[in-house]
């Protein structure tokens, strides 16, 4: 497993893990690899120090200047996609995905072909999510079916 500290073309920065080097590689280039802040495909590897243990008999970190050795400051957390959101637009985009999700079906691939089939009778009016090509969400616009995008990728569809 490899851990690597990632950016998206928005600036947005978030860590994910890969079963190898390769596998990012091959994900990226399938455009599986996202932003789970904006679910931005446009994903880059940033800059990150590598992390390294100590010898197992060296003795424990030296205090840090003025901090007796007991008394050492707990680690700063580091800012990645496992983590709670750290912004408010991110804590509100949180919410509307948890409402979202626990307030609607999600239908995946054929969103587009069951809003028609609500909006036609044949099947009852609920809340429901999914995915829709562009060109399918266009028609259902045209043919007067009230859809919207979402502000964020199904989890089903995150790393």
């Amino acid at each position: 497993m490899i851990r690597y500290a990632l950016k998206c073309g928005d600036d947005h920065s978030f860590e994910s893990w890969f079963k190898s080097a390769s596998a990012y590689d091959s994900l990226k280039s399938a455009g599986m690899v996202a932003c789970p802040v904006c679910g931005s495909a446009k994903v880059e590897k940033a800059i990150m120090a590598p992390r390294v243990r100590p010898a197992r008999g060296q003795a424990a970190v030296p205090a840090a200047e003025g901090v007796p050795a007991d008394e050492s400051p707990p680690e700063a957390p580091q800012k990645g996609a496992l983590q709670a959101p750290g912004s408010e637009a991110e804590v509100a985009l949180a919410e509307i995905r948890k409402h979202v999700e626990e307030n609607s079906d999600y239908v995946g691939l054929g969103f587009a072909a069951e809003a028609r089939k609500m909006f036609d009778g044949e099947t009852p009016q609920r809340a429901i999510y999914g995915e829709a090509r562009t060109d399918e969400a266009r028609k259902l616009l045209e043919d007067g079916i009230p859809v919207a995008p979402l502000p964020f990728i199904p989890i089903r569809k995150t790393n």
